[in-house]
């Protein structure tokens, strides 16, 4: 893998960080992260309005998520190849100009070849984003920095039947992309200013064979997902799982053996970043599921309105909100190990206690468990975040934010696809009779159990797992021996 240029700063460095230009990347993140959810509302008036079903619609949300995920893992090779400012300017415009398409399609396949569109910015726009903020942030900064990152991601999915629903029921489904023109604007304009120039290196060569492998398994793993979401009883899901599988063990496997590898796949080797791949997934996977399962249950099992469900499911936001301001706090003072395995620990109790709620139960009670289930959930995504980065060496960070973006995508879709996957098993099962809300309750329990997993995990870390993040300069980086005693203190006996 080539080393990153050397007129580019890197986490570790000494250059102080720029607030503004994290927020400028978090900004851009929202609007990537709210359009790959916010059309599940305007469906029915999209389809009213081009006269096709409702069903038929969902292939525009499936060619979205699609393409950002098949786009990540380009992403690193053109910040590298061009200059991330380069490429991150240009996603913003690609984005902006896409949304302006969708706005104005006049049928289903001018919308979903619009999307395609507005996905390839998207892909290009979170990772390398977040590697204009990392190449300029010192590891003493990083759990701030990371801060501003998290929140699009804590929010987009709780916000976006709240937004898509108020946009679409007093204006239009078109005002969902029109909205994001002054935005994308502004963003452009403030790229412009904030970003540093940096450097390109017109000679990086791009792994072209690792990039087809890696494109086709994650497009594969991400179709596989979206049918077992919607379509679970036929084989197609499973078979193109494991199609998108097999093409990811491949693309590893010649990404080990060339010299000039898409990804640099020995970031695994670094325990700290592996915690994001293993634990961290688990953990994203399960949270991801929340924000549908939380309304379906709602609606279907307890009978609430839609406006119902969502102002409870917004509970969520409060607690994500309220705990932001304190998550640095928390991790500095206790250290990315405790708190990843009480943020996985606690999230796994709260989907349990979301299994025995019923309609009957308060819904003060209902509110403030929601609030802590939010909470919980901020703190694990802010720690997740900063401690993949903590041990990665300079040369490394371009594959790290790539695979880690990759990752992030792949187990957002899981989430969703795991859970309406429970639902109708636990239906089949007719584990719950008599209780319509019997299937979510066994979808939140075995979700529960999953997390589990991401708390065994991190009890796995070292003690001091991300130091240099976390406490920078007073405890040891990983794989590095304790310091030694202040001077004139005896060693204990």
């Amino acid at each position: 893998m080539a080393a990153s240029n050397p007129v580019e700063t890197t986490p570790g460095s000494s250059q102080a960080w720029n607030p503004r230009l994290a927020l400028l990347v978090a900004a851009t993140f929202f609007m990537e992260f709210l359009d790959g959810t916010v059309l599940t509302t305007a469906i029915p008036s999209i389809a009213g309005d081009f006269s096709v079903p409702a069903a038929d619609v969902n292939i525009t949300m499936t060619a979205y998520l699609m393409t950002v995920a098949m786009g990540i893992p380009l992403s690193g090779w053109l910040a590298e190849r061009l200059g991330a400012r380069r490429v991150f300017c240009l996603a913003i415009a690609i984005f902006t100009v896409a949304s302006l398409l969708c706005a104005l399609s006049q049928d289903l396949t001018m919308l979903t070849l619009s999307r395609v569109l507005q996905g390839a910015g998207g892909a290009m726009m979170v990772p390398v984003g977040t590697l204009v903020v990392l190449r300029g942030t010192p590891k003493s900064e990083l759990l701030r920095a990371t801060a501003f990152l998290v929140w699009p991601g804590l929010l987009a999915p709780v916000l976006a039947p709240l937004v898509g629903g108020a946009l679409t029921t007093y204006l239009s489904w078109h005002w969902i992309f029109l909205i994001n023109l002054p935005l994308g604007l502004a963003a452009f304009i403030a790229a412009l200013r904030l970003v540093p120039a940096g450097a390109s290196d017109s000679r990086r060569r791009l792994d072209w064979l690792g990039l087809l492998l890696t494109t086709s398994g994650v497009g594969a793993l991400v179709v596989g997902l979206e049918l077992a979401a919607g379509h679970p009883d036929g084989p197609w899901a499973a078979l193109t799982a494991a199609a998108g599988v097999a093409a990811l063990a491949g693309a590893a496997l010649w990404m080990r053996r060339t010299s000039n590898p898409l990804f640099d796949l020995n970031v695994f080797r670094t325990r700290t970043f592996r915690a994001m791949a293993t634990g961290g997934f688990v953990y994203r996977l399960t949270i991801g599921s929340v924000p549908f399962l939380l309304p379906l249950m709602f609606q279907a099992g307890f009978g609430w309105t839609p406006l119902h469900a969502g102002i409870m499911v917004a509970a969520v936001f409060v607690g994500n909100i309220g705990i932001k301001p304190t998550t640095t706090l928390l991790i500095r003072r206790f250290g990315f190990k405790v708190m990843l395995v009480f943020a996985s620990f606690a999230s796994a109790a709260t989907f349990a206690l979301c299994a025995l709620l019923t309609p009957d139960t308060p819904e003060a009670l209902v509110f403030a468990l929601l609030v802590c289930s939010g909470a919980f959930r901020s703190i694990g995504f802010s720690a997740y975040a900063s401690v993949q980065y903590a041990d990665i060496v300079p040369a490394q960070l371009t594959s790290a934010n790539a695979v880690s973006a990759t990752l992030v995508q792949l187990a957002t879709g899981a989430g969703i696809a795991v859970a309406a996957l429970l639902i109708r098993l636990f239906e089949g099962a007719g584990a719950f009779p008599q209780d319509a809300a019997g299937p979510f309750r066994g979808a939140f329990l075995t979700m529960a159990v999953l997390m589990l997993f991401s708390t065994a995990d991190s009890l796995t870390l070292q003690r001091h797992a991300g130091a240099e993040v976390s406490r920078p300069g007073q405890a040891p980086a990983e794989g590095q021996p304790p310091p030694p005693p202040a001077a004139g203190r005896v060693r204990p006996r």
